[in-house]
């Protein structure tokens, strides 16, 4: 039998088709991988920095960085991981105790004041000004989980923070 050319397809009809490449296949899969992860956390801030109005990447990053620490920090038992997840694979990295609070005390109950201060010395703000910050974070963060565990999360939290979480624009 013939080989016969496919219109457009650079493939001919009767000829084994077969990728040749330099790369091992284990690497291929490796860096689509990392363009797929990238790819996610890029979106992500792209959200957040429509949500929150945040002036570049590097500053809605900030935010969830401090955010996401605050609350891991606030989440007890298993929750923490359950949300963490659901994460994205970047901001999983960023879903643990922050460097500035690795050393601190584990996980504890606290309100919507102190989660504010945090934030606030965090990110080097004003307390008042820090509320849309979290709010923006909040959204962000519950566009990437299901509605289950947004629900978990919201159960976790006291009132105030409840509230933050509950209506995060």
């Amino acid at each position: 039998m013939a080989a016969h050319d496919i219109p457009g397809s650079g493939q001919q009809v009767g000829s084994p088709t077969q990728r040749t490449t330099a790369v091992p296949l284990d690497e291929r899969r490796r860096m689509r991988h990392e363009a797929r992860t990238s790819q996610t956390y890029k979106a992500f801030l792209k959200y957040l920095r429509d949500v929150g109005q945040f002036p570049s990447d590097q500053a809605a990053e900030d935010a969830a960085v401090s955010v996401l620490c605050v609350l891991e920090q606030r989440l007890v038992g298993e929750e923490d991981k359950d949300l963490e997840a659901q994460l994205p694979m970047k901001l999983r990295e960023v879903m643990v105790r922050c460097d500035r609070h690795e050393a601190g005390p584990p996980p504890r109950k606290f309100g919507r004041v102190e989660m504010l201060a945090m934030v606030a010395e965090d990110l080097d703000m004003d307390p008042d000004d820090t509320e849309p910050v979290i709010r923006a974070v909040f959204s962000a963060i519950q566009a990437q989980v299901s509605i289950g565990e947004s629900e978990d999360i919201a159960g976790e939290l006291p009132p105030d923070l409840r509230d933050l979480w509950t209506h995060p624009t």
